[in-house]
């Protein structure tokens, strides 16, 4: 009988040990037989370590720490560290747009740690049960791994639940930095949390606090004022709306500040450009905004895709570790942007290894997730990464889930959903709209219009367009046209506010409504910009558009006063447009609710909004911003009895060089009634 051998598993757990099984026959074997059965154990072994897998890593005891909710969270995470194969650990550095998943099964089976949705990526059934039904989907799939850890699931709700068909859109940032009101800002990020809340959604990629420099850049919109202390108080009051109350709550929102740093300082206001300024001026303009955003408790901070003199900065460890955590001290977590690290000048291996030894925690690879988690599984392997920096990594993207209690409560909280549209949120969209107005014009007093006002013609291509109003990031990510968003279009608030006995007459344009403009005692003129977002909304020069300048040469020629209403993410230049026009206002992009406009327009609420960027009188001045003893191109005390804004430039005292200097209206300009 030939001697038997077996594969005993070594103490290490990875290599393999050949022993031979002893017979019932015991040391009745011939020498002869000893060391032929030598011979074929030792070509059993070596045949064995060369196709034997190492083993699985062990199941969970029930009474493992990190599933004790009753422990401290530090030493959860420790324990779950602990516990974690490398696989595991990339897998939770790794974020997956919904959209590219090639089966909900691979949340499972890559370990996934995030799930996102971009602009437009919702799913097939756009309601908020069919946004709760398919997060329970991919957290059950989550669940269902080897340590059960749940995903966290993050959206760009930026102006309200605009991925969400339907939810309350309130304006974008721009118009509610002409607000300067902390308290509303902080209201309607609380009210956007509790519609994101009723879907599963509870992390949003907001609030966001560049400051932008250049109103060329098509992201201006985005940005709160051109300044960094409305910017800084106003994004810190974003946080506490999202994030009010216990992490716990499901109500509660996690927050991310974004995008670090210098996003809004590009040359030229190009969308993920350079921004030469040096060290000091970088930290100081564009910095220290997120300084009041941390201490107010932000968990998580989004990089930038522009560069800092030249390097990007998802690739700089000294943007990211030595000031973004030394000298800020921010101890959460680093969320890379869409696709952000495969910017970085190098090949794939080298982008990954850069961006996470710089500091990015979770990746956001929305389409390329198998190839980021074998790529970092390689570099590990091979030393070129060390593994205690994975370790951090996964250590603050841990916490947070531990703080937030997903691992007791994983799924959506649908009880939240009468919230979504609620008259609370909508009112308080209203009263919004009201507060971001800007009136930058008002001879003769045309506004606010009285009831000696018995025709009102309203005409521009964004006169009934709700989409027009709530510009880009709402369904899709540039944004969409028309009235397919339930809310109330500035012709639908006129009409719904008008005076009894006062006549509405509208055409999208001025050809063919020549009766009605005759007969016209006001003529409402809505003109602006087509929605857009980031990359599609740069533009090399801003003047407004020839199909508006053509429609308020025709208005303009008859006799009725032309009240215009500018939608628009950012001033535009309309300094020879401005004579056309006897009342102005700026109303940004104010979302779905346009009584909020009806209510300036005839008088209910007196316009209080002021200017959050400087308006450029040509282009050719631009960049221009207000001196904040930082380098700007001209101060307030320029600006008295100067004259600006005039549009006669006969009639001013200041020559031509002079006047080229100036702005059309200065930051903090707004005229009320």
């Amino acid at each position: 009988m030939k001697q038997r051998t077996k594969l005993l598993p070594s103490k290490a757990g990875g290599d393999t040990t050949c022993e031979p099984t002893r017979g019932w026959r015991g040391w009745a074997y011939t020498a002869a037989a000893l060391l032929l059965s030598v011979l074929l154990a030792t070509t059993a072994c070596t045949s064995s370590e060369e196709t034997v897998e190492p083993d699985e890593p062990p199941p969970v005891p029930e009474d493992a720490a990190y599933l004790d909710p009753g422990l401290p969270t530090e030493e959860r995470v420790e324990d779950l560290l602990d516990r974690m194969t490398l696989e595991e650990k990339v897998g939770q550095m790794t974020q997956v747009d919904r959209q590219f998943l090639t089966t909900p099964r691979d949340i499972a089976e890559f370990k996934l740690g995030s799930i996102l949705s971009g602009g437009g990526s919702h799913p097939p059934e756009n309601t908020p049960d069919g946004w709760a039904d398919m997060y329970d989907e991919f957290q059950e799939q989550a669940l269902d791994t080897r340590l059960g850890i749940p995903i966290l699931y993050g959206i760009d709700a930026v102006h309200g639940h605009n991925n969400l068909q339907d939810a309350t859109i309130f304006p974008h940032n721009i118009g509610l930095g002409a607000s300067r009101n902390a308290e509303l800002v902080e209201a309607v990020a609380r009210a956007t949390a509790l519609e994101m809340a009723g879907t599963g959604m509870r992390w949003n990629f907001g609030p966001a606090i560049p400051v932008p420099q250049d109103p060329r850049w098509g992201r201006t919109y985005e940005g709160f004022a051109e300044t960094p202390d409305v910017v800084g108080e106003l994004g810190a009051a974003a946080v506490r709306g999202y994030q009010s109350g216990s992490p716990t709550d499901s109500d509660w929102v996690l927050a991310t500040p974004k995008h670090w740093i210098g996003d809004g300082g590009t040359e030229g206001g190009e969308d993920q450009g350079d921004t030469p300024l040096p060290r000091e001026e970088l930290i100081e303009l564009h910095g220290t905004p997120y300084e009041p955003a941390i201490a107010e408790g932000a968990r998580v901070i989004m990089a930038s895709y522009n560069s800092w003199q030249g390097e990007k900065v998802h690739g700089s460890r000294e943007l990211l570790t030595d000031v973004l955590r030394g000298e800020f001290g921010f101890d959460g977590m680093i969320l890379s942007d869409w696709g952000a690290i495969y910017q970085l000048p190098a090949a794939e291996a080298g982008q990954t290894r850069q961006s996470i030894a710089a500091g990015i925690d979770m990746n956001m690879v929305p389409d390329d997730y198998r190839s980021f988690i074998s790529t970092t599984k390689e570099l590990v392997q091979e030393g070129e990464l060390s593994e205690s920096r994975i370790d951090e990594a996964v250590r603050n993207i841990l916490t947070i889930k531990f703080e937030m209690g997903l691992f007791e409560e994983p799924f959506a909280d649908r009880g939240h959903q009468d919230a979504i549209r609620s008259e609370e949120h909508l009112e308080l969209a209203r009263e919004s709209v009201q507060e971001s107005l800007v009136l930058l014009r008002n001879e003769e007093s045309t506004l606010p219009i009285d009831e000696d006002v018995r025709h009102i013609h309203i005409t521009g291509r964004f006169a009934d367009d709700i989409g027009a109003q709530c510009g880009g990031w709402t369904l899709e990510w540039q944004g969409v046209r028309g009235n397919v968003i339930e809310g109330t279009s500035i012709r639908q608030a006129i009409a719904s506010r008008a005076h009894r006995g006062m006549d509405i007459t509208f055409s999208e344009s001025p050809d063919g409504a020549s009766q009605d403009l005759q007969a016209a005692d006001l003529v409402v003129a809505v003109i602006g910009e087509r929605p857009y977002a980031e990359m599609e909304g740069d533009r090399n020069r801003i003047d407004i558009l020839p199909t508006d300048v053509r429609l308020l040469e025709t208005v303009s020629a008859g006799e009725a006063p032309v009240a215009a209403v500018l939608l628009s993410g950012r001033p535009l230049v309309l300094t020879d447009e401005l004579p056309m026009m006897d009342a102005l206002v700026a109303a940004w992009l104010p979302g779905t609710e346009a009584d909020g406009i009806a209510d300036v327009l005839f008088g209910d609420v007196e316009p209080s909004g002021r200017l959050p960027m400087t308006w450029p009188r040509r282009n050719e001045q631009i960049p221009i911003q207000v001196d904040e003893d930082r380098g700007g191109l001209w101060s307030t005390e320029d600006l008295a009895d100067t004259g600006y804004g005039v549009v006669d430039e006969r009639e001013t005292e200041l020559n031509a060089e002079e006047l080229e200097s100036l702005p059309l209206f200065p930051y903090g300009f707004g005229l009320s009634y």
